[in-house]
């Protein structure tokens, strides 16, 4: 497993180690669009998770062009890149292989103060779409997670807001923010046999949130 990113995963690594897996650190950052355009050359890899992100919130009317241009860089622009060097890799060998992009709910909601973010999150459910569509002969799959309120860094300062986090709660019917581990499980189904014929989908890991 190769973990990349602007920081190294020691963490990540270390919980795949304890559970006899081995992995690397590969620094990359993704405010290149075109960061991981020579990566799978040769590496035989069959996985690819796109788990990059950013997000930078302000109100519509304020919203800084280079706020946007930064959010959609990494979050949309990036994610077709990457899958395009690891798609191209994979049909030009015969191989094939899995896509999990990481979405959000904002892929299928609005959401306030975070244009570019709603904007490049509906964008990833798109790209899944067009990809599974134009892979799925290759043998390709590609396929999304759409997060519901997980306690991540990107969500630190919704839940530092009384008013807010209280909001989120009371929507959810499960009653908590989710964990990082939550969203685990389902990575490894889309990547595995049991999904091989998953593809196209974009699938809401929320608690129950649009259930609601």
């Amino acid at each position: 497993m190769i973990c990349a990113g602007r920081r190294a995963c020691d963490d990540t690594l270390a919980m795949i180690e304890a559970n006899g897996g081995t992995g690397a650190n590969l620094s990359l950052d993704f405010a290149d669009p075109m960061a991981a355009k020579n990566v799978f050359t040769g590496q035989g890899i069959s996985i690819l998770v796109n788990n990059a992100g950013i997000i930078r919130r302000d109100d519509s009317v304020d919203y800084s062009e280079e706020d946007w241009d930064a959010v959609m860089d990494v979050n949309q622009k990036a994610l077709f890149f990457t899958c395009q060097a690891f798609g191209k890799e994979l049909i030009a060998q015969g191989d094939t292989g899995s896509i999990v992009n990481i979405a959000s709910l904002l892929s299928f909601q609005g959401g306030i103060r975070v244009p570019a973010y709603t904007a490049s999150k509906h964008a990833v459910a798109g790209i899944t779409k067009i990809l599974a569509n134009e892979w799925a002969p290759h043998g390709i799959t590609v396929n999304a997670i759409a997060p519901g309120y997980i306690a991540t860094n990107n969500t630190e300062a919704l839940r530092a807001d009384p008013l807010r986090n209280d909001a989120i709660l009371a929507r959810i019917p499960a009653g908590r923010w989710g964990d990082a581990e939550d969203i685990g499980g389902t990575a490894a189904y889309l990547a595995s046999n049991a999904a091989k014929y998953v593809t196209g989908a974009v699938l809401n890991v929320d608690g129950g949130w649009l259930a609601r």
